[in-house]
């Protein structure tokens, strides 16, 4: 690990989001040792993982905050109490930066609205660190975080996700992992490029590239471990006119699979690139 003492850091009253690692220790910048040393409170997703790296880095706040994503909203009321007294209250996810698909947002969010300091010591970000190893574009991103888990808004994401023409950044639990690319395949098609990115900055850290159907048949022959992250290549529109009979074809495959005319709907929309409307008419014509 860096030594903390290399770089003094003048630690104001306010709000900050601290980013720990994701993996690697030696990623906890020497300005975040210095921050969670002098915070009177820590806000923490789970006292026993972050009570790890605190005791590491010699750092004894008077109190633990409980703020995952359960408990974040009751935490409100506490922290503004103390950002009232000029506390210093750190905020820490168990892994990366906080507010960033981790809790914290809510109470950044607070902290704002009643006007007091909010500051951040920038650190580790798994989609950051995705994107930027997977040798997809990386002038535009944008990150997505987990699809919901099921249902029409997962059905909308996935059409949103089809049609994205930046880089984008998704997260998956390696448990779910091959229904997510298999979802994604029935709605990108099978050319698009994927990179999949897991345990970032740790010993088995492991990237592979390549097709959406080369990547469901990848994680059929292989134990998903540790948590994902996916980087999808973006959408290139295809100039070629679409025909009512291709429109057609394409939603009599995807029933022959099981599939409901309205998911079948929104998977072709999506993997074709034309209007809903279209496909909705002529599925139930």
């Amino acid at each position: 690990m860096s030594n903390p003492d290399s770089v003094s850091s003048i630690v104001h009253a306010g709000l900050w989001l601290v980013a720990t690692p994701i993996g690697n220790m030696d990623d906890l910048s020497p300005r975040a040792v210095s921050v969670l040393r002098a915070a009177t409170v820590i806000c923490c997703e789970d006292t026993r993982h972050s009570g790890t790296l605190l005791k590491r880095i010699g750092a004894t706040p008077q109190r633990l905050i409980v703020t995952n994503d359960h408990t974040e909203h009751d935490a409100i009321s506490d922290v503004l109490a103390l950002l009232s007294e000029h506390a210093v209250v750190a905020v820490i996810s168990d892994a990366g930066t906080p507010a960033m698909s981790d809790p914290g947002q809510r109470l950044v969010a607070a902290a704002a609205q009643a006007g007091y300091p909010i500051y951040a010591t920038p650190g580790p970000v798994a989609f950051v660190v995705a994107a930027a190893i997977s040798g997809l574009p990386t002038e535009r991103i944008a990150f997505d975080g987990f699809l919901p888990r099921s249902g029409a808004e997962r059905r909308e994401r996935l059409t949103e996700v089809a049609r994205e023409r930046r880089t984008l950044v998704l997260y998956e639990a390696p448990h779910r992992l091959v229904k997510t690319l298999t979802d994604l395949l029935n709605t990108c098609g099978p050319d698009r490029t994927i990179v999949l990115a897991r345990e970032l900055t740790k010993l088995h850290e492991e990237v592979w590239r390549g097709t959406l159907a080369d990547a469901v048949q990848h994680a059929n022959t292989v134990e998903p471990r540790g948590e994902y992250a996916l980087v999808l290549a973006p959408y290139v529109s295809d100039t070629v006119d679409v025909s009512d009979a291709d429109i057609l074809i394409e939603l009599q495959q995807r029933v022959s699979r099981g599939l409901s005319k309205r998911d079948a709907i929104d998977e072709v929309t999506a993997a074709l690139g034309v209007p809903r409307k279209r496909v909705y008419a002529l599925a139930t014509s």
